[in-house]
């Protein structure tokens, strides 16, 4: 194979506006097929889209022999179920985050992976963004000195009791939504698990989902601190402290894919007032092509994915232990 023949398992918002767009930026990747449980839904999204074909139920297009891989864009509840379907009928599967309800039913879809021998890969589409990619060798290379600490917001305002993010049963809630980004890149920048979880949190008293949620998660060699709330204002962003500068990134999760991204380096000069700068511009790029692209390149290749699923497992076991610490478990 040269391209890795992707079918869509839902017609989701978010397949339909941002990862089928995205993948289409890819040249490994081809958009074969999608479902819905509606015929119609499928086949007028199928259109809209130009995918070639539609199913009328997620069973027929795990059933589809020219299917090579499915993206999971599902609720967080359905997860578990699909991608232990899809990996049964010898699909790769690329599933949304958070990858389960539990870090125990992480591992079992990353088991019944494993046993089946097809890739499993938790979409944090992010990482794999050219920004992170340079941020991460900023770090590494020692350009902010030692890491210190992170910081980071990830917010938005949500207060529909209708829309899943605001089902307590599908797994909705700021830190299951967006706080799960918090949590992945603090372990991603200091390349390990904490040692010790602090948390607050405070829930909506109709729905039970938690709005507004911060925690500091202690590793090694320092501190990250983040807090998610789906009741404030749309933002984002990301700090990075070392001992010798920090690094600003603006918009570091929902990345726009129509548009350079600029990453901000601040060391020497005379903080706080007139701190020596370099802006850091990378060419435009869609997210969700250039976690496709690696996910192919990984399957096409015979190589891992650039995120093990392990990574997955890991990152819901700190979500767990964000929740005792905030609630007193």
């Amino acid at each position: 194979m040269t391209r890795l023949r992707f079918g869509i398992l839902s017609t989701a918002d978010i397949a339909r506006k941002k990862v089928v767009p995205g993948m289409r930026t890819a040249d490994r990747v081809e958009v074969v097929a999608i479902a819905s449980r509606n015929a119609d839904v499928a086949a007028r999204v199928a259109a809209e889209l130009a995918i070639p074909r539609s199913h009328a139920s997620y069973e027929a297009l795990l059933a589809d022999p020219e299917v090579d891989a499915v993206y999971i864009p599902l609720p967080n509840h359905l997860h578990l179920e699909w991608t232990i379907a899809a990996a049964e009928a010898g699909k790769h599967v690329l599933c949304e985050k958070p990858l389960a309800l539990t870090a125990g039913d992480a591992q079992r879809m990353v088991d019944a992976c494993e046993a089946a021998g097809v890739r499993l890969m938790e979409a944090f589409m992010y990482r794999l963004h050219p920004t992170w990619t340079a941020v991460r060798q900023l770090v590494a290379s020692g350009r902010i000195g030692r890491l210190q600490a992170v910081q980071s917001w990830f917010s938005y305002y949500n207060d529909d009791a209708t829309n899943i993010r605001n089902v307590l049963e599908y797994g909705g809630g700021a830190l299951m939504d967006i706080g799960c980004y918090s949590v992945n890149l603090s372990r991603m920048l200091f390349g390990g698990e904490p040692t010790n979880v602090q948390a607050a949190l405070r829930r909506d008293e109709a729905t039970g989902v938690d709005v507004l949620t911060s925690a500091i998660l202690e590793f090694e060699a320092g501190h990250a601190t983040f807090t998610c709330a789906i009741r404030s204002e749309d933002d984002q962003r990301v700090e990075v402290y070392g001992t010798e500068g920090r690094i600003s990134v603006g918009i570091p999760f929902n990345i726009p894919p129509d548009r350079p991204t600029r990453v901000s380096v601040f060391a020497g000069g005379e903080p706080p007032v007139a701190p020596g700068v370099e802006v850091l511009e990378f060419s435009t790029a869609d997210p969700y092509g250039a976690e496709a692209q690696a996910f192919a390149a990984a399957i096409l290749d015979g190589h891992p994915t650039p995120v093990p699923p392990a990574d997955a497992v890991a990152n819901m076991r700190v979500i767990e232990r964000i929740f005792a610490a905030a609630e007193g478990h």
